[in-house]
């Protein structure tokens, strides 16, 4: 059962527009709410670079709970219950993959691990993800090449609503390409992460954080 004091997230019952950045967002989609109840997208809510851990598996669960600095419990709205019932859990890739081995013996982890990692290369973009990792480059060339490489293929996952997928950023536009370079930085690099799960407000946590962040946005600026 969710703690009082946990990160939530919820599927879209409906089409709406995120309130922080006024993205599209479909029905089914994932999204958060701020304590004035106004809707945001998971990357205005920052937790776009959690992966979704389905409901099923108690171990897993717990053992990826254990581990995420930031996780977030996920709701759906029940039309026959009339009411949000719990779907699964947000968590760190790392957090799950250090669950799964500790949980290697049983059969069914190691099977849904699996189809995971098939799902993920089935939808991954490779000749897109390459030029999204040359832009990266191109604008923080001291960015070392396989962190260029995961923060791209983190931003571009289909369907998947970051900022990869957004159409300015199949532009290759300059902004898009830093979000998610600021994004990974934020999330990686500092303690961004540790604070929300504290309870800080994101705009506080961002304020706290941001010299870490621009100290490193700088040494990657250069060569």
């Amino acid at each position: 059962m969710a703690r009082q004091d946990d990160i939530r997230a919820f599927y879209s019952s409906r089409d709406t527009i995120c309130d922080d950045c006024n993205a599209s967002i479909e029905r089914g989609e994932l999204i958060a709410f701020t304590d004035a109840r106004e809707t945001l997208c998971l990357s205005c809510a920052d937790l776009d670079h959690l992966i979704y851990l389905p409901a099923g598996n108690a171990a897993l669960t717990r053992r990826s709970k254990k581990h995420s600095k930031l996780s977030a419990v996920v709701y759906r709205w029940s039309k026959a219950r009339k009411r949000n019932e719990r779907q699964g859990i947000l968590v760190e890739e790392k957090a799950l993959t250090k669950a799964e081995k500790e949980c290697l013996a049983d059969e069914d982890v190691r099977s849904q691990r699996r189809v995971r990692d098939a799902k993920r290369r089935e939808i991954q973009d490779r000749e897109y993800i390459k030029t999204f990792i040359d832009a990266i480059l191109d604008l923080y060339p001291g960015c070392p090449s396989n962190t260029a490489k995961s923060i791209a293929e983190h931003a571009c996952l289909k369907h998947s609503g970051r900022v990869g997928r957004s159409a300015t950023a199949k532009k290759l536009d300059d902004s898009a390409v830093r979000l998610a370079v600021i994004a990974h930085v934020r999330h990686a690099e500092t303690d961004y992460d540790k604070l929300l799960m504290e309870g800080w407000e994101r705009f506080d946590a961002r304020d706290m954080v941001k010299d870490k962040l621009n100290t490193v946005l700088s040494k990657w600026q250069t060569h």
